[in-house]
């Protein structure tokens, strides 16, 4: 089906069911993960992600009061993957990570609040508005 790997190729999912749902995420959170103004991840069913490698887990306090555990490698620290004890059945996957991503766009846009100015909704797919973001400096 599909395969995802760490910067290094010391951590890899290996993952045998399509992706389920495809989200862009605009928490700060996924900001701060990511180190972009949005996380995009591909969720999978849990029991068809098979993992290579020994991930370090970083565990954080959702806004919904539930736990989210971010795995990365520990040699390169890319974060692969994330699980959260509110969707025990799923595994979120980077698409950065992803070796094939999934050709959707995607499907849902959550946490809007905390999304970028320039970063625009429509429907429920991010689009980038030209020229609204910040000019830059000379």
């Amino acid at each position: 089906m599909a395969d995802a790997r760490c910067s290094c190729g010391s951590l890899t999912l290996t993952l045998r069911a399509p992706a389920r749902m495809v989200v862009a995420c605009h928490c700060v959170d996924c900001q701060r993960r990511t180190g972009a103004p949005f996380g995009a991840g591909a969720f999978y069913p849990s029991d068809a992600v098979k993992i290579s490698g020994t991930p370090k887990t970083y565990t954080r306090q959702a806004a919904n009061g539930g736990l989210v555990h971010n795995h990365f490698c520990p040699n390169c620290g890319s974060t692969l993957f994330w699980t959260a004890d509110n969707l025990p059945a799923m595994t979120g996957v980077a698409l950065g990570a992803l070796i094939d991503p999934p050709s959707a766009a995607p499907a849902r846009s959550i946490f809007e609040r905390s999304r970028h100015a320039w970063v625009r909704i429509e429907g429920d797919v991010a689009h980038f508005e030209a020229g609204s973001a910040p000019p830059r400096p000379a």
